[in-house]
């Protein structure tokens, strides 16, 4: 495939090359900008570089070679490998873009934020919600919060990345709270399935035959989200279409049927503790959504 310079010829620096590192970068050098790489293991350079990427040797030197008017995209474990990476560049980070790509909450987004900015430096923080083979392709969605005067100058850099890539707002805490969202969501999918499937796998029903079923399930609730949202935002869960209290009868026979198979009910039961809560609080005849309402801690909180 053939690469196409940028006419501006924009440097970009990828400090951490783990599995999704490694796609980042890969996605900027097929974009045809000049790539330098860094990890603490040499090694996982090799393809990039191999690609057209430049190998540095230190932090510093990988920092040094975006140059002032580059981008640094930091896709470290953690935001104490961030600290410990970071911290020691000082005023080096004056006058540039960092992009911080490393999941963590959205308290310690904020502080690092703050930390950059302190060295005279401006950030961006990011959520990447796609695998590495993903980065790069039409369906990748990456979200950016902070400064937005950041996100305007490097934009067409930073869609590299993905085709549903965009800048969601200036609080830097917004990506990391997007993020916990959809892991939140992710698991609560997987787990259900697998619960599901553990069902009938006590009747000799394998996950492959579920699965096919189980996808319409979601696609199905899936449908409802809008409405959903809709009542969430206003408060309003009236006229409902399933109250509370249909759903708790349903969840009634999941914890019932779970133990006459012998498969492990803690995941119905607590579905079922939370909506009784909901019940006990007066709300058992209103929509679903109000569920909303236990998670805020605004009805039936445990004293």
């Amino acid at each position: 495939m053939t690469q196409h310079r940028n006419k501006r010829n924009t440097q970009v620096t990828v400090v951490g090359l783990g599995l999704m590192g490694r796609a980042l970068a890969g996605a900027f050098v097929r974009g045809g900008l000049d790539v330098t790489v860094w990890n603490r293991t040499a090694s996982r350079a090799d393809d990039l570089v191999a690609g057209g990427a430049r190998r540095a040797g230190s932090v510093r030197e990988a920092v040094e070679a975006a140059g002032p008017d580059g981008l640094v995209v930091v896709c470290l474990t953690d935001y104490d490998a961030v600290r410990e990476v970071l911290d020691p560049l000082g005023g080096l980070l004056d006058g540039r873009v960092l992009v911080n790509l490393t999941s963590g909450t959205s308290t310690v987004a904020r502080e690092t934020a703050a930390r950059v900015a302190e060295a005279g430096g401006v950030c961006l923080d990011g959520a990447v919600m796609a695998t590495p083979d993903g980065i790069g392709t039409a369906d990748a969605t990456v979200l950016l919060s902070g400064d937005f005067g950041a996100w305007t100058r490097h934009e067409k850099t930073l869609r590299l990345l993905g085709g549903r890539t965009d800048h969601i707002g200036d609080d830097h805490g917004l990506a990391a709270l997007y993020e916990m969202g959809v892991l939140g969501l992710m698991w609560g999918i997987l787990n259900g399935f697998l619960h599901g499937a553990a069902l009938l796998g006590a009747a000799g029903v394998r996950a492959e035959a579920f699965a096919p079923v189980a996808k319409q399930g979601v696609a199905t609730v899936a449908g409802w989200l809008d409405d959903y949202a809709r009542r969430a935002d206003a408060g309003d869960h009236g006229s409902p279409e399933a109250t509370v209290e249909t759903h708790l009868a349903t969840m009634n026979h999941l914890v019932h049927e779970s133990e006459a198979l012998g498969v492990d009910t803690e995941l119905p039961r607590l579905v079922r503790e939370l909506a009784e809560r909901a019940v006990a609080a007066g709300h058992g005849g209103d929509e679903y959504s109000v569920m909303i309402d236990v998670f805020r801690k605004r009805v039936g909180t445990p004293s």
